[in-house]
């Protein structure tokens, strides 16, 4: 959870160096969620990017309900707030907590918040006291890292004498890895999770260092310090030039001209492949932060109903874990459709996706469809492009409806309809698709009595 900060002006913008040294973090075995270089990946090999939500569930242990509906809302992750019992808690439903967690198909980020500002907060936990919770809950973990993350200490070292942050995680991390976790490891930034003074950024080496499995990935919170786009684009190029793995494990949203520029921080992940957790899902004291009011789904708040249905949002880019899915390429299935419904029809999980033919010569692009969610009346679709052998700038997806569907809304492409005919059309931030990569978009639409998937789909490239 952030922590306003008092800035002068541009003191706090962050000067990447020009000069770096390139490092590629190797492999863990793959005993469950690893790191493969700067990508987190599951056992089986296939990447996981993290499209996420906060729940503060250690405050709120009778919202489980809510695992649900963030399940429902697109994501494929969920971090969960527990307490040592030093300030919170103490969170001794671990076992519930994960099983809620796998009950509805989340990646499960654990992490202990009694840790937020030590140094500056009087009343925080340090790292060691955290490593300590993990450890007494080691019987409930072992087992489960195909589905669990542990997130050692949220935002675990204030203002005050930032630099301790380094020594600090790695010592807890080494403290886990010498109590036999083989966990995937999160670790949070200094400076209230920020990482103003760039503790993190110039020191994350010796932390991935300490960690003898290799399986730590660096996590930042973006608040008011990441006002400008320059600001996290600069912060993201620094990490991808020395080679770390990093997530955004908070982020706010820009509801008046100093706040954080979300939209650079949704583009910029997709195109990087960067994971995300929103926070949160209610229950805030400041509510401008809260995705739903009163933990109710139906009632998006205009940040939540950014992050569950905007360009670059959960229903666009999230893609369900495959422990759970059992495959490594098809889109999550059973997401809500909007804010204000409830359908009480299943997902219709047996459609087998269409998929255009590539044409022949010059730069090419496939499409495949598929109905991820369908209720009475009303269903949710998405089509992914993957560019041919050469990268594309651009691309046109067309199709035909043949039982009289019809597209009411969509994100992340231009859409037009003429008849049965629909014709979707790359926006700004996704035209551009490297040889063999891809994109998708997503639509809302209407159906009576078959909503049989349209083939063929075209794909036109330029």
């Amino acid at each position: 959870m952030r922590r306003k900060l008092s800035v002068l002006g541009g003191a706090l913008l962050l000067a990447v160096t020009a000069s770096v040294v390139m490092f590629m973090q190797p492999a863990s075995a793959a005993v469950g969620l690893h790191i493969s270089g700067r990508n987190i990946v599951e056992a089986n090999g296939q990447n996981l990017i993290m499209r996420g939500v906060n729940h503060p569930h250690v405050w709120y242990t009778g919202q489980t309900s809510s695992f649900a509906a963030i399940k429902a809302a697109g994501a494929n992750t969920i971090r969960v707030v527990l307490g040592t019992g030093k300030r919170w808690g103490p969170s001794n439903d671990v076992p519930a907590v994960i099983s809620l967690c796998k009950q509805n198909k989340l990646i499960c980020v654990l992490e202990v918040h009694d840790t937020t500002g030590y140094g500056e907060e009087g009343a925080a936990a340090s790292l060691d006291e955290a490593a300590n919770y993990w450890i007494s809950q080691k019987a409930n973990l072992v087992g489960q890292e195909n589905y669990v993350v542990i997130n050692i200490g949220n935002e675990p070292i204030g203002n005050t004498n930032p630099a301790q942050w380094t020594a600090a995680t790695a010592a807890a991390i080494q403290k886990l890895r010498s109590n036999g976790f083989e966990h995937l490891i999160m670790v949070d930034a200094p400076n209230w999770g920020q990482d103003w003074q760039n503790v993190m950024r110039d020191t994350g080496q010796t932390v991935l260092d300490a960690d003898t499995k290799h399986n730590t990935v660096l996590s930042i919170h973006m608040y008011a310090v990441y006002a400008n786009a320059s600001t996290i684009v600069a912060y993201f190029d620094a990490f991808k030039n020395k080679g770390w793995p990093l997530v955004v494990g908070e982020f706010g949203w820009k509801f008046n001209s100093g706040e954080v520029d979300h939209e650079t921080i949704l583009s910029e992940a997709q195109a990087r492949g960067l994971g995300w957790i929103a926070w949160s899902w209610s229950g805030n004291s400041d509510p401008i932060l809260d995705m739903t009011v009163n933990f109710n789904p139906a009632q998006l708040t205009t940040f939540g109903d950014r992050i569950v249905n905007g360009a670059n949002g959960l229903k666009a880019t999230s893609r369900e874990a495959s422990i759970y899915s059992g495959q490594t390429t098809s889109p999550s299935v059973s997401v809500s459709p909007s804010a204000s419904r409830s359908p009480s029809a299943s997902p219709s999980a047996s459609r087998s996706p269409s998929s255009s033919p590539p044409p022949p010569g010059g730069k090419t692009c496939t499409a495949t469809y598929a109905i991820v969610g369908q209720w009475p009346g009303g269903f949710q679709a998405e089509v992914r492009v993957t560019a041919g052998g050469s990268a594309i700038s651009g691309w046109t997806v067309g199709w035909s409806y043949a039982n009289g569907q019809t597209v009411t809304n969509g994100w992340s492409a231009t859409i037009t309809s003429s008849g049965a005919a629909v014709t979707a059309g790359n926006v700004s931030y996704n035209g551009s698709v490297g040889a063999g990569a891809t994109t998708s978009f997503g639509f809302l639409g209407t159906w009576n009595g078959t909503n049989a998937v349209p083939s063929p789909l075209t794909c036109t490239a330029s």
